[in-house]
């Protein structure tokens, strides 16, 4: 199986940093191609940096989704997750979805820590358009943004140990995400130092996105055509096609 990784933000260290995660947690199981988006923030920390990674997630998927068997959006947030799924002819999984439905399915009530202080009412909105807003016990972000934890990952490991166990004695969560990309691996690492589970949201993306690739796919009713402007060829003749 191939599955087209997409990673919408533009700092391909990230990107390279998940492909070695996901090589890992894949073994023999599924081949994952990664891509960077082309356009956009360096990480995205914003809603209007969510908004244009949601395009150049259209656009990679537009440009690298042939013959592939499933598409992994590896960025907690999941921009554009709806819209690639109006458009792509396989599945499509989004990081920050599927940890929420793990997490759910782990423990009644869960929490999300990650990096960067804006994405705290940006994933408290997320939850709540999945209707999982009674099962979200706190969302907590740490100083450093994704892409400064990136860059130093030691340097935020007490941080993020000490988010994760105020989620669980103070918020009530029985499970935690540790939530980015660019937080690939970290929660196995603190774990040790939290009184709850804690998934990495990078490995419960790779595994759904495995599981879907494998499973039955009925492709939902092609949305009309789009008369559009300026967008890459390869994304305008896909939109076309629709």
């Amino acid at each position: 199986m191939r599955i087209l990784l997409i990673n919408p933000n533009t700092t391909e260290s990230v990107t390279d940093l998940v492909a070695r995660h996901v090589a890992g947690i894949a073994g023999d199981a599924a081949t994952f191609v990664p891509v960077t988006g082309a356009f956009g923030a360096r990480y995205i920390s914003t809603r209007a940096s969510a908004a244009i990674a949601g395009h150049a997630a259209l656009d990679a998927l537009a440009k690298h989704g042939d013959g592939c068997d499933a598409v992994y959006l590896a960025c907690f947030g999941d921009p554009g997750l709806l819209a690639l799924r109006e458009i792509a002819s396989v599945p499509v999984v989004g990081m920050a979805e599927a940890s929420c439905l793990e997490a759910c399915r782990r423990g009644r009530r869960f929490a999300i820590v990650t990096g960067g202080a804006l994405w705290e009412p940006m994933l408290t909105e997320f939850v709540a358009t999945m209707g999982l807003a009674d099962r979200l016990a706190a969302v907590r972000a740490i100083a450093p943004t994704g892409g400064e934890i990136a860059e130093n990952p030691d340097a935020a490991l007490a941080q993020l140990a000490a988010a994760c166990t105020a989620c669980a004695t103070n918020d009530g969560a029985e499970v935690v995400i540790l939530g980015g990309a660019a937080l690939a691996g970290l929660a196995a690492r603190i774990q040790p130092n939290v009184p709850v589970p804690v998934l990495c949201s990078v490995e419960v993306g790779t595994r759904a996105a495995i599981a879907a690739a494998a499973a039955p796919f009925q492709r939902p009713a092609l949305p009309p055509a789009l008369n559009s402007v300026g967008l890459s060829d390869s994304l305008a003749k896909s939109l076309g096609q629709a």
